[in-house]
């Protein structure tokens, strides 16, 4: 099955590259679409070099709108079958695409989470934010009635039909939410595998804020009970 990865970016000058090297070198994608979210350093300027080269396709946000929106303009322009969606921050290795398109492949998942927290390696790191990811996956299990361990994760790996007739409102960090809760109340078969996690801290240019969490905490009530 064709693979498209979505690659959501803002202001990843530094690393933009080297995400789209590695992800090219696991030789699995048959396009790779990167979104820009109205990015300010110089990021654009490299993007449109790569556009159109190798099974790339850029597409570019005139404004910052978030990560929500960056990923909810790839899958609309995704044409594989399958959808994978990369952080281009470094956090995430592309290394462990095959294990995650492994229960997709073998017609045992529809949806398939990376979790930094089964055993991976992983970097030491971020104590309270891990603290806030276990709270809000924890708020998940109540609330859906499942197990998942990484609810936050921003490895998600699924079949188009997943997300066909679904609507995606979440514009910044409160996709992640959004999509788990919907995808649970229309029980899709979920898998988690284990990831390589190589944290970046805030110094280093990490986005997500407190508030993000709030905004979290409010997404997974809103749609337990909402569509």
């Amino acid at each position: 099955m064709k693979l498209s990865v979505i690659i959501p970016v803002y202001n990843e000058v530094e690393s933009v590259q080297e995400i789209l090297k590695r992800v090219k070198d696991t030789k699995l994608a048959s396009e790779i679409i990167i979104v820009d979210d109205g990015s300010k350093d110089g990021t654009r300027d490299v993007l449109k070099k790569l556009d159109g080269k190798g099974g790339v396709h850029v597409i570019l946000h005139e404004k910052n709108q978030g990560k929500g929106a960056a990923v909810r303009t790839g899958m609309q322009a995704a044409k594989g079958e399958i959808l994978l969606i990369q952080d281009a921050d470094l956090e995430y290795d592309p290394r462990d695409i095959p294990s995650l398109l492994k229960p997709i492949n073998e017609g045992i998942a529809d949806v398939v989470y990376g979790s930094r927290f089964l055993g991976g390696p992983r970097r030491a790191t971020m104590f309270w934010h891990m603290i806030a990811n276990y709270l809000l996956t924890f708020m998940t299990n109540i609330l859906y009635d499942t197990i998942l361990t990484d609810m936050e994760t921003g490895y998600k790996v699924f079949r188009r039909e997943v997300i066909d007739g679904m609507v995606i409102h979440a514009n910044s960090f409160n996709f992640e939410p959004e999509f788990t809760a919907k995808i649970l109340k229309r029980h899709y078969r979920i898998y988690e595998v284990p990831i390589t996690f190589n944290p970046r801290d805030y110094s280093q240019g990490k986005k997500i804020k407190l508030h993000d969490a709030f905004e979290a905490v409010w997404a997974l009530l809103k749609y337990r009970f909402m569509d």
